[in-house]
């Protein structure tokens, strides 16, 4: 196996927890239907990505809750429960999905009712999802304990 190969995969392995691999699947929701579902506000989007693909452009009413910060040793359940509702579909998203698959076990395993998105970023505002203009002041802060570790 290529060198090119393994550090993809290896970084695969590394974000996404042990249970959080197998099992999920992209859901099966046309950008339509999902795009249905946020408006009539039976699901919430689930920005995944980093920080700094965030800074760089978002879409407009998504929570920001990067993979890592889903982490076992950086979860904070209490704030996760805060950030977002179990009542409804959360539609994870990336950039090719791969994230969102991981993050989406990580919600499942705690009781959220997930679906992934294949489609990452690009293709949700191709798909009529409005891209969110506003610079906040300061970038919202993921549901981790990072502050309450040392």
């Amino acid at each position: 196996m290529s060198l090119a190969l393994v550090r993809p995969i290896a970084l695969l392995v590394l974000l996404a927890p042990g249970d959080a691999r197998p099992g999920v699947e992209f859901t099966e929701d046309s950008l339509e239907v999902v795009l249905k579902n946020v408006a009539a506000e039976r699901a919430v989007l689930v920005d995944v990505r980093s920080q700094e693909e965030w800074d760089r452009g978002h879409v407009a009413g998504a929570v920001f809750l990067p993979v890592t910060s889903l982490r076992k040793h950086s979860l904070d359940v209490k704030k996760l429960a805060k950030t977002l509702p179990k009542k409804k579909v959360l539609y994870t998203y990336c950039a090719v999905g791969m994230r969102a698959k991981a993050a989406a076990a990580i919600l499942q395993a705690h009781g959220y009712s997930v679906r992934p998105l294949k489609p990452g970023y690009e293709a949700l505002l191709a798909a009529g999802f409005r891209k969110d203009e506003r610079k906040p002041a300061q970038p919202p802060t993921p549901p981790t304990d990072r502050d309450n570790s040392r």
